[in-house]
């Protein structure tokens, strides 16, 4: 089932001699439950591309259709609640509250939608990311891998229709990064989560069932793994 579409996605900067073109026309879609990692060169558009995706910044011509609708037809107070609902943001930088602890930066989607999170959803999603013994504690409390794994846990509490995630491992040691990868692993199959990653590692990107390359703001290639 398509869960993500995207049609003629363009994106440009400036005007006249100063204008740059960031994303030229991109289209594809994705499969729910589809693990696809987005690879190039920096510069090359692929952040440009997953914050279009995430509707954090507004194409200059183009459509994204998640789970049906074209998101960009929503004005700013509907794309931000649709974004809280249906798109979990993984960032490189964690992004928590910092008066917050690691429990409270998970449940911040629901609570900001006025809804408590369920105790037992909310034990097993501090289990499956291995930071119950972590729960009541602040982010400057927490370990890089930690902070990251609260991030996850933040993204997929609301069961969104996808996961877009920002070069999440890094900031990150190599241990760190592996675990961070098996992680949204088992969220992408547990959960059926549809993911959509950019990286710059090759071995990570190797671990998506898809790697979409981009280059000059163009997908040059678009490709099945195994």
């Amino acid at each position: 089932m398509e869960i993500l579409r995207v049609e003629n996605l363009t994106k440009e900067y400036g005007a006249k001699n100063t204008k740059v073109v960031a994303l030229d026309h991109i289209s594809f879609s994705v499969e729910k439950g589809e693990f696809v990692a987005i690879v190039g060169a920096s510069g090359s558009g692929k952040s440009t591309l997953l914050h279009m995706l995430g509707g954090v910044d507004r194409p200059s011509s183009g459509k994204v259709f998640i789970e049906g609708t074209d998101i960009y037809s929503l004005n700013n107070d509907e794309l931000a609640i649709f974004r809280r609902r249906q798109v979990g943001l993984i960032y490189q930088f964690y992004n928590l509250i910092p008066i917050l602890n690691a429990e409270e930066n998970i449940a911040l989607p629901c609570r900001l939608d006025g809804k408590e999170v369920d105790k037992k959803v909310m034990d097993d999603l501090l289990k499956t990311l291995g930071i119950e013994n972590r729960r009541s504690h602040l982010p400057n409390e927490l370990s890089g891998g930690q902070q990251q794994r609260v991030s996850i846990g933040r993204a997929v509490v609301n069961r969104p229709a996808i996961m877009l995630a920002d070069e999440p491992t890094g900031n990150l040691d190599s241990k760190s990064s592996k675990e961070i990868i098996e992680l949204l692993k088992l969220s992408n199959k547990k959960y059926n989560q549809t993911l959509i990653m950019i990286t710059h590692d090759e071995n990570i990107a190797l671990e998506a069932d898809r790697i979409i390359t981009i280059e000059d703001g163009k997908i040059i290639s678009d490709e099945r793994n195994g």
